[in-house]
């Protein structure tokens, strides 16, 4: 289907997609505010989903990390070596595989992980407070739906 927008036609997909990358462009940088508002200053966009997946995870293997989050060896190479240098990240051979490697936070990691969980609950209440509890959780069931339906 194809809709009219300020003058423009764009086809309701792409409209969607557009919509989606703006929120997700939108929450990335408000997190990265808040998280700077208490001490970390060396992060990028880019860290943050890795950095999200390694926090809710039980030592992770690189590959785990990049099959979640749907990154490239190279891409996921560079930011674990980065976010390595910056302290946030250590590698820990699994001794009864010597070829895996888990991925576990440092003790400048976990102070990372309080702030990063306590930020995400205060823009989760800031984003409940612009649309209300039921339509935020209206739209998450929403999105979760679709991309189960898209993945067949």
């Amino acid at each position: 289907m194809i809709i009219q927008r300020g003058g423009g036609i764009i086809k309701r997909v792409a409209g969607i997609g557009s919509l989606l990358k703006k929120l997700y462009r939108q929450y990335n940088q408000a997190l990265l505010s808040l998280l700077l508002e208490q001490g970390f200053t060396d992060l990028r966009p880019s860290f943050l989903e890795i950095l999200l997946y390694i926090c809710y995870s039980d030592r992770p293997t690189i590959k785990e990390i990049g099959q979640k989050c749907a990154l490239k060896k190279q891409t996921m190479t560079s930011h674990l070596n980065e976010l390595e240098r910056r302290g946030y990240i250590s590698r820990s051979r699994n001794p009864s595989d010597r070829r895996q490697i888990h991925i576990i936070l440092t003790e400048y990691g976990s102070k990372f992980k309080l702030s990063l969980l306590e930020s995400i609950d205060q823009l989760e209440q800031e984003y409940i407070d612009i649309v209300g509890e039921l339509e935020l959780e209206r739209i998450e069931s929403t999105l979760k739906n679709f991309m189960e339906k898209i993945k067949r």
